[in-house]
């Protein structure tokens, strides 16, 4: 049996691959309700072969989301609408999981086809929030949150985490990378903040470790807890992979179970060094410097690179977006090339090939 295509198993969930679906927004909500859209997008992946479904970043507050257009789980009636879904998922054999998100700063913009950037309040937007009064690139500054409204921001992220749990879902992540607002707590490039929840590492990284806990102490403990970071800014004097490392390696004690491991967005002033995989050097670090599990992204589309980069142990599994947008049956054209098996709907087993 090949790695990727073996099972893994995180606290009392067994996921029956290692090639899941990385979150990818779709900017086709109604009000933070999820639609038909999202039910085939989300399910067609499950019934092409994928260990893990993870929803896109889904907002905590309304004024989290990235766009209007974006998914939310603020009210029980938005969580109502997941039902489906995550049925439908599971009823395939694969894993549903929720990425739990806030924008902050990047938050009220644009969908990308109609060409990306700030909407002003006059035209459907907001007033966005983040770590300090600083705007991402020459959009407007976010005003800065007060340590009241965080003690706030706080109770969001759980309370969707017991939604989230309430309608069905097996795994939370906490998005904490690409520059939305745990990130550019994280990151001194956007936090200038003079209290507690700025200055060192430590400081910078305090409003996260108080969203793990509020999320962990909503989760059952056989159920897993991951989180999402940016390993760099990419940036001069911005964030570090050591530093993430650091803190990857804290939040292993407060209950995270493994490490999604992307990079930047927090800077339109970012020079990243792309390239097939390559992430995964991130993935690898933290996951040596920390002793939690990873999963890598970025770039990874064929199936003996994914085989790869768990072969090398760099990280434990392997989360695809682009490559499942072309084929949402990737899963089952990686078990052709490895020569292994993997789930098909029987529905469809006469298209097998063997």
């Amino acid at each position: 049996m090949s790695i990727l295509l073996s099972p893994l198993t995180l606290r009392g969930t067994q996921f029956r691959n290692r090639a899941w679906v990385s979150p990818m927004c779709q900017y086709s909500s109604v009000e933070g309700h999820p639609t038909d859209w999202h039910l085939v997008h989300l399910g067609s992946f499950a019934r092409g072969g994928a260990g893990l479904v993870m929803t896109e970043a889904t907002a905590v507050t309304a004024e989290g989301r990235i766009s209007p257009f974006d998914a939310g789980i603020w009210t029980d009636d938005q969580a109502a609408d997941y039902e489906r879904i995550v049925r439908f998922v599971r009823g395939q054999g694969a894993v549903p999981g929720i990425q739990l998100a806030h924008a902050g700063r990047k938050a009220s913009t644009r969908v990308p086809w109609e060409g990306r950037g700030y909407v002003e309040p006059a035209h459907g937007g907001w007033q966005t929030v983040g770590a300090s009064p600083i705007g991402y690139g020459d959009w407007p500054p976010p005003r800065e949150l007060t340590r009241d409204e965080l003690a706030g921001e706080i109770r969001a992220w759980a309370d969707a985490a017991r939604r989230a749990l309430a309608v069905g879902f097996e795994v939370a992540e906490i998005h904490a990378a690409h520059g939305y607002l745990l990130h550019q707590f994280l990151s001194p490039l956007s936090n200038h903040r003079q209290d507690e929840y700025g200055g060192d590492l430590s400081g910078r990284s305090r409003l996260l470790r108080e969203v793990v806990d509020a999320v962990r102490a909503e989760w059952p403990d056989d159920r897993p807890l991951f989180v999402r970071v940016s390993a760099t800014d990419w940036v001069a004097g911005g964030l570090t992979v050591e530093e993430v490392s650091e803190v990857a390696k804290d939040l292993a004690g407060r209950g995270i179970d493994l490490v999604d491991v992307s990079s930047g967005g927090n800077s339109p002033a970012q020079q990243i060094v792309s390239g097939p995989g390559y992430q995964v050097a991130f993935a690898a670090q933290i996951r040596r410097d920390s002793g939690l599990p990873t999963a890598a992204v970025g770039l990874i589309s064929e199936a003996e690179q994914a085989e790869q980069i768990l072969a090398d142990k760099s990280a434990d599994a392997v989360l695809l977006a682009r490559a499942l947008l072309r084929n949402p049956h990737w899963p089952q054209e990686a078990a052709r090339v490895l020569g292994d098996e993997v789930y098909w709907p029987e529905q469809y087993e006469r298209a097998r090939l063997r």
